[in-house]
């Protein structure tokens, strides 16, 4: 299963957490249709507290996990492509959310899938 994880420093990475969250569990009960990118995965399920959170996709998922000095993103998805668009739109979502703080996410491939 291709994965990438992506560590975005700020020292707000709860509230971040918790904003994505919410961002995308209003996305996975219809409430932003506006907002969707046509290429956006369709997401099933949001869980998590403020510490962590699992965004389920319907090919895939995104952990984000609340470090002390950053907010750390493992995405994984059944294929390369279903990845790129999972990145793809945790990332449109996150630095739009994070405009202000000029947060950007950088994806890199995990160790399993650098070998």
């Amino acid at each position: 299963m291709p994965s990438s994880q992506a560590r975005v420093p700020t020292d707000r990475a709860g509230r971040y957490l918790a904003q994505l969250s919410s961002h995308t569990t209003n996305m996975s009960h219809g409430l932003l249709k506006l907002h969707r990118q046509p290429a956006q995965p369709r997401i099933t399920a949001v869980h998590g507290d403020e510490s962590e959170a699992v965004i389920t996709f319907a090919q895939g998922r995104c952990v984000l996990q609340a470090a002390g000095d950053a907010l750390v993103l493992r995405a994984e998805a059944d294929d390369a492509h279903e990845l790129e668009r999972i990145q793809d739109g945790i990332a449109r979502r996150l630095e739009q959310i994070g405009r202000r703080d000029g947060l950007t996410v950088a994806w890199r491939p995990t160790e399993a899938e650098q070998r």
